[in-house]
Order: C-alpha cells, then structure tokens, then sequence
C-alpha cells in the first residue's frame, strides 16, 4: 500500500489566536461603553442637584416677598414671626434681616432681606440641594430681588 504524504499545514493556534483578539476588542467596547455611561450618570446626578438647590433658593426669596410684601414682616424696627415650610422664624428688627429655610426634600434656603438702601429692598436668597455643610455634592444656586 502507497501512502500519499498530504503537504504540512501549521495552522494550530490561529483560531485561539482570533478568539483572544475578538474578545478584547467586544470587552474594550465593554468598557468604553460603561465609562459613557458612568458620566452620563454623574452628569444627571449633578443637574439633579442644581435644580434641587434653585428651586430652594427660589423658595426662600418667595417666602421673603410674601411676608415683606404682604405681611410687612420684614420693619426695620420690630421683629415678626414668620411661617414658610411649616418653619416658623423671627426676622425684622434691623435694616439686613437673615433667617435660614429647611425644606421637607432636604434642601435648605438661606434669605437675606435688605434695606439699607432707602429706595430699594434686596432680597438675596441662596439655595442648596442639602443641608449638610459637610456634603462634597453640595450644590449652591442664588437669586437677587431688587424692588
């Protein structure tokens, strides 16, 4: 019997070879796509935290309007009780009134009213999305009302 020596191939490993170099490439946009995702993530967090806080500045320069406008709380003379939030505070009594207003989300409000200036009040109110002073996320947005 004749046998018929077929020519030498050296093909063992390629196919490991491509494996190994398909798998890096699917994990690499793996990981590109949970970086994507990861910033979007922070990102949204942190416009979270920006409304939370101007929506609480907004509240507290409401509040100072309302009660100086309305309720003539804010005289240079006498001090009067004020209630925003179901949080009752004491302002008046001096040309720069401060107080501060804890919301139920959280966020806090601190309001200055002032009228040093006889022609016009300023009210400067700073919102923050958290009340802990110590929060690294802590977020502060203001509004300024001249009138």
């Amino acid at each position: 019997m004749k046998y018929i020596k077929l020519p030498s191939t050296n093909n063992n490993g390629f196919v490991l070879l491509y494996a190994v170099l398909v798998a890096s490439i699917v994990l690499s946009i793996g990981i590109g796509l949970h970086a994507i995702t990861l910033k979007e993530l922070i990102i949204s967090s942190s416009v979270r935290d920006s409304q939370l806080a101007f929506y609480a500045a907004d509240a507290g320069t409401e509040c100072a309007l309302y009660w100086d406008i309305q309720g003539k709380a804010f005289s240079t003379s006498t001090t009067h009780a004020i209630t925003c939030a179901n949080t009752n505070m004491l302002v008046g009594g001096g040309d720069i009134s401060t107080f501060s207003l804890p919301l139920s989300n959280g966020a806090c409000a601190e309001v200055t009213v002032d009228k040093t200036a006889p022609s016009q009040i300023v009210v400067t109110s700073r919102g923050h999305n958290t009340c802990n002073l110590d929060d690294p996320r802590r977020v502060e947005r203001a509004l300024r009302v001249t009138y």
